[in-house]
């Protein structure tokens, strides 16, 4: 495992927790990306991508592709 990628998964959570808005892109980060909320924490895909489960997406969201955003209250 990597330990820059576990890291990255600890420091995610530890900012993020599940419900949190984020923004996020499903291929390379160009235009202003979709938004939606974590339904999942942070965790290490096959020991080797930090990635988290958001909605409005089938399948899981590299660390790299999501942009944390700030709670509306």
């Amino acid at each position: 495992m990597s330990k820059k990628h576990e890291r990255e998964v600890r420091v995610f959570n530890a900012a993020n927790p599940v419900g949190s808005p984020v923004r996020y892109w499903s291929g390379e980060r160009i235009g202003a990306g979709a938004e939606g909320f974590t339904r999942s924490p942070a965790q290490l895909l096959s020991g080797h991508t930090a990635v988290v489960w958001v909605t409005g997406q089938a399948g899981c969201v590299a660390l790299s592709h999501v942009q944390a955003e700030e709670r509306k209250t």
